[in-house]
């Protein structure tokens, strides 16, 4: 099958959020995808069906499969774009039908709003971080608000004890992550995503986070178009826009692989 690599969220190869692009004439079973995806072994590989008028997509991670991921998504439409002469390219998904336009350079995901609600202050945060957050919230995944930018630099978490939150609150799956924030000074906020119930310890850049936290920081900064900056050691810029039930999320991406998995 071909397998592509694409770097998301950056402009500079070696920068952004590498997603794994796995191109299917028909659906192989869940333990080969799965495998495949291990085998990778990058934050998230994406495996698309081609439909009559759009294409079927999962994501998997090293060890699960998962119900959004944004760069994965934008991956797989650049890889689509390059055969392509559409403006637009549509996915049904676990999580719906998505899409993802091609404007002034950008790539542009059309995701669902994901809004926060405040949760618990869980003592494993501060243990886990080993900084006290200002709030901590709740969507699909856990936001915790930071003080600074710089505080959220500096944090080195102990991903055994933030696997602890899981019991904590009560969640049934792995299927969430742990998005830290913090208002920006060169953008509008930062953030970074850790995951390591998912297998993920630390991702590069998160689309999906986005979906969180765009709504979040447009009721605290009291605007609608946003830009962002996620802080892992890859890093990534992201170009947001909160459109009520749905948000926008725009960024660039560049091959780094094209090959072929022989099974």
């Amino acid at each position: 099958m071909q397998y592509h690599v694409i770097d998301v969220f950056t402009d500079t190869l070696f920068g952004g959020n590498p997603a794994g692009v796995c191109l299917l004439d028909a659906w192989l079973p869940d333990d080969v995808l799965q495998n495949i995806a291990a085998e990778n072994n990058l934050s998230e590989t994406a495996f698309l069906v081609k439909r009559e008028n759009d294409y079927d997509l999962r994501w998997f991670t090293p060890t699960v499969e998962i119900d959004l991921c944004g760069h994965a998504t934008v991956a797989s439409a650049f890889v689509l774009f390059e055969d392509s002469e559409a403006a637009e390219i549509k996915f049904k998904t676990m999580s719906g039908m998505m899409a993802v336009t091609k404007e002034n350079g950008l790539l542009s995901l059309d995701f669902p709003s994901r809004p926060v609600s405040p949760c618990p202050m869980y003592p494993t945060f501060e243990k886990a971080l080993g900084v006290k957050p200002i709030a901590a919230y709740k969507a699909a995944d856990f936001l915790v608000l930071l003080d600074s930018v710089q505080t959220l630099q500096n944090i080195r978490p102990d991903f055994s004890i933030l696997k602890q939150i899981k019991a904590d609150a009560g969640i049934a799956d792995d299927n969430f992550g742990v998005i830290v924030t913090a208002k920006g000074h060169d953008c509008d906020f930062v953030s970074r995503f850790f995951a390591p119930n998912l297998g993920i310890d630390e991702d590069p850049v998160t689309g999906r986070a986005h979906c969180s936290l765009i709504p979040f920081w447009k009721e605290k900064l009291g605007k609608r178009v946003m830009v962002a900056q996620q802080l892992s050691k890859r890093g990534g810029k992201l170009f947001c826009e909160d459109r009520g039930e749905r948000v926008k999320i725009g960024g660039n991406a560049v091959r780094y692989l094209r090959g072929e998995i022989v099974l």
